[in-house]
């Protein structure tokens, strides 16, 4: 991580919200309950930001000896939307909805490929959850090529919320995995979608899986059992935006 990319002591960190900088995550000394923080923890609800309770030592070694007073701010150069934002945005814009999400999904350059091919199918918003998931940092930028700063990025404190809330609005959840019961090249790819992935270690979480509408699985002939999240990921979009342009 990039010295530029930090922002230290109670102060400067507010002044960095106010300013309207882009605030990936906190890292806050526990126990901290003095006035300064607790006004830190209001602009984080407000503005989404998750803050991680960390030993001192902690923040010390990330401070690398600079003053901090128990809190430093990682910024990002991604603006963040909320998808009740971005969702009426691409209905004005009279497009079908080819949204990603990501349950799980840590490795920065994972998420940096996906945004990337996204930006290529023409897909328009990735979704990604505000705790587990990977950080919006200098590494998943040059990974996605500067995909990430053209298309939207929505970071939704609940996944399960998320997907009522798309369900509601006329998207369907399809759940891309390994065991999924239906192949890509059957299932309706060209309406109003939101494409739901896991990590390769964990998947996607069975809470979430029980409130999708459909589960897919990638056709695959050699005797590797599964694939890259961004490649599946790839390969997925790249079948949708065929179908999309099969009926355009």
């Amino acid at each position: 991580m990039s010295e530029q990319e930090f922002i230290f002591g109670m102060h400067p960190v507010m002044e960095a919200f106010h300013a309207g900088r882009t605030i990936d995550r906190i890292y806050m000394q526990d126990g901290l309950k003095n006035d300064a923080a607790i006004e830190i923890k209001a602009l984080c609800k407000v503005h989404n930001v998750y803050i991680h309770y960390v030993p001192q030592v902690k923040i010390d070694y990330l401070s690398k000896g600079k003053s901090h007073q128990g809190v430093i701010a990682v910024l990002t150069e991604i603006i963040f939307k909320t998808l009740e934002e971005v969702l009426p945005e691409i209905l004005e814009r009279e497009e079908i909805p080819l949204l990603i999400m990501l349950d799980k999904v840590t490795d920065v350059r994972n998420v940096g490929a996906v945004a990337r091919t996204m930006d290529a199918m023409g897909a328009q918003a990735l979704i990604v959850p505000l705790q587990g998931s990977a950080r919006m940092n200098a590494e998943a930028m040059k990974a996605s090529a500067g995909a990430l700063m053209h298309i939207d990025v929505c970071r939704e404190k609940n996944l399960r919320d998320t997907i009522m809330f798309l369900k509601e609005s006329g998207v369907r959840i399809v759940a891309c995995h390994e065991s999924g019961a239906n192949e890509i090249f059957r299932e309706d790819l060209s309406e109003p979608v939101c494409l739901l992935f896991g990590s390769e270690s964990e998947g996607i979480s069975t809470a979430l899986l029980k409130l999708t509408d459909s589960e897919i699985s990638i056709p695959m002939k050699g005797k590797v059992g599964s694939l890259n999240v961004s490649v599946a990921a790839g390969m997925v979009l790249y079948e949708a935006m065929s179908q999309r342009r099969s009926i355009s």
